[in-house]
């Protein structure tokens, strides 16, 4: 049975695409499909550009990513005309960053701020989407793109966080003016990529400090140096060299992996490590020895390298040791955060850390946090970065309808698929970025990958056009054929061994997937190649 769609009389506008979303993606979404010539509106929820670096404006919110590889790599002049501050910059410069690329591109007058997509459905009749949002508009339009981003539904599932009288936030949604903590006490729930930035932020403003922590981090020092504009020329002169090797390396980074494991003596290995770890970046995760990932005795050895310098800096205090530093799983195969003097934070007067593996936090209550044991902790200001549904959840909060009137929630609900993570069996011209079984989020600099995937999406409605056709949508074989290679891959690793968002683990009855592609983003990218290059195999073109 086709969706209920709207009578015409109630369409608003017609357009060619609507995109979902105005950070990355988005924004040169919208730059090449307008330059095809297409009548293009973006929606964004948000007040202006930025996508994740317009929500998460928190304490410490900075780039882990280089930022001279976190840029558009389409445009030259673009490129050499923006200038970083540091290496890793701070939401602030990151936003001004994305503020003169949209203003640059001339994409403001092709976005609505300020609008949530609410519903998307198909009509089978006319072989078009009407698009709701909740300022009413009902948009007709041939193609819906998702450029909604891989950590952009964040989660909310711990009881009674309406019944606190202080203040209250969840890091996804700090306020821009910033809380005053000056004095006051604050506790801070999650110890994840996100936590960290905010605790080594604020815990020496703050009057007291308590952290709340359930799964530790292999936590990274990061070197953040203040460029100059020599370091500027130099990153600057390097453009034509990262533009041939960043979109081919395993990572979409600017380094790759360049040490065998079984090539390298032990004391080669540990200075080899040595050496990696004073970078003061991802390397040691994204170009260390790729071996860690799939041969568990090279996995324990990475990671008792990185515990052992993390246990150096906690002075041996064993509550420190026990609730900060990760035993039951093997460096890289979570998310791996970069910090500066986070550990030291710790040993501050001021700073208080709680256990709560086995003693989880049981509810919030009006005035602070009481876990499963009955104990109270009472608090002015509660910081909330309890993660995100990643990779499904900025969709499934949405009601998309395919053909048959079919619910894109309830199917992932059931079972994960997508087809190379940019369109999905039964949504035809529903294409996608950042969505699961593409690099995303995990094993990825997001602007190598969005940047790829966007490419390719406008390549293919380029192509769809220019043969008079107008519907594309992925086979049932070539999706399955899909997530099979994807589990193939997934399942060699000693990822899929672990518990973390990477497999959907942190949000109760999601169905457990890698959700990232893990065969390395040059591979990817050559896979796509070729099935644009050979007609589009896995598709039905109409």
């Amino acid at each position: 049975m086709t969706a209920a769609t709207p009578s015409a009389d109630t369409v608003t506008d017609t357009v060619d695409a609507v995109i979902l979303g105005a950070g990355v993606a988005g924004l040169y979404q919208l730059h090449q499909l307008r330059e095809q010539g297409l009548n293009v509106k973006t929606f964004d929820a948000a007040g202006d550009v930025g996508g994740t670096w317009w929500w998460n404006r928190y304490p410490g919110a900075r780039f882990d990513s280089e930022g001279y590889i976190y840029q558009y790599l389409f445009d030259e002049k673009l490129y050499k005309e923006w200038a970083w501050s540091q290496k890793f910059p701070g939401q602030p410069e990151i936003e001004r960053w994305m503020h003169y690329v949209t203003d640059r591109l001339d994409l403001r007058r092709n976005i609505q701020f300020n609008t949530r997509i609410t519903a998307a459905h198909y009509n089978e009749d006319t072989g078009r989407w009407i698009v709701h949002t909740d300022q009413g508009d009902v948009v007709d339009t041939q193609f819906f793109i998702s450029c909604a981003g891989m950590l952009s539904a964040p989660l909310k599932n711990i009881e009674g966080t309406d019944d606190f009288k202080g203040e209250l936030v969840f890091s996804s949604s700090y306020p821009a003016e910033g809380l005053d903590l000056a004095g006051k006490r604050v506790g801070v729930v999650g110890v994840g990529a996100t936590g960290i930035q905010i605790i080594q932020t604020i815990a020496p403003e703050v009057g007291h400090l308590t952290v709340f922590a359930r799964t530790p981090q292999y936590a990274l020092p990061m070197k953040n140096p203040t460029y100059t504009k020599a370091d500027q020329d130099w990153y600057h002169s390097r453009f034509d060299e990262l533009k041939s090797t960043i979109p081919h390396t395993f990572t979409g980074f600017e380094y790759d992996f360049e040490h065998a494991w079984a090539d390298c003596t032990p004391e080669q290995r540990q200075q080899i490590l040595e050496e990696i770890y004073q970078d003061g970046s991802l390397k040691l995760w994204l170009a260390g020895f790729g071996e860690m990932f799939f041969v568990q005795e090279i996995s324990d050895a990475v990671s008792e390298f990185v515990r052992n310098k993390m246990i150096e800096r906690l002075n041996g205090d064993e509550h420190l040791i026990e609730t900060l530093v990760p035993t039951d799983y093997g460096f890289g195969t979570h998310r791996v955060p970069l910090e500066n003097g986070y550990l030291e934070v710790y040993h501050q007067d001021n700073v208080d850390l709680v256990n709560v593996r086995k003693n989880p936090i049981a509810q919030i209550t009006e005035t602070g946090i009481r876990l499963s044991d009955g104990t109270d902790h009472e608090f002015d200001v509660l910081i909330l970065a309890t993660g995100f549904d990643a990779g499904t959840g900025a969709l499934t909060r949405i009601d998309i309808r395919g053909r048959n009137g079919r619910s894109l929630a309830d199917e992932w609900g059931m079972d994960i698929k997508t087809t190379m993570g940019l369109a999905k069996h039964g949504y035809p011209n529903l294409l996608t970025t950042a969505v699961p079984l593409a690099p995303s989020a995990a094993l990825c600099n997001m602007t190598t990958c969005l940047q790829q995937q966007t490419e390719w999406i406008s390549g293919a409605i380029k192509d769809l056009r220019a043969e008079g056709k107008s519907t594309i949508e992925p086979t049932e074989e070539g999706e399955d054929a899909w997530v099979a290679h994807h589990e193939e891959l997934a399942s060699a690793t000693l990822v899929p061994n672990t518990t973390s968002w990477y497999l959907g683990s942190n949000v109760p009855g999601k169905p457990r997937r890698m959700l990232s592609y893990i065969g390395g983003v040059g591979t990817y990218r050559q896979k796509c190649e070729e099935e644009a290059a050979n007609g589009y195999p896995t598709f039905a073109r109409t």
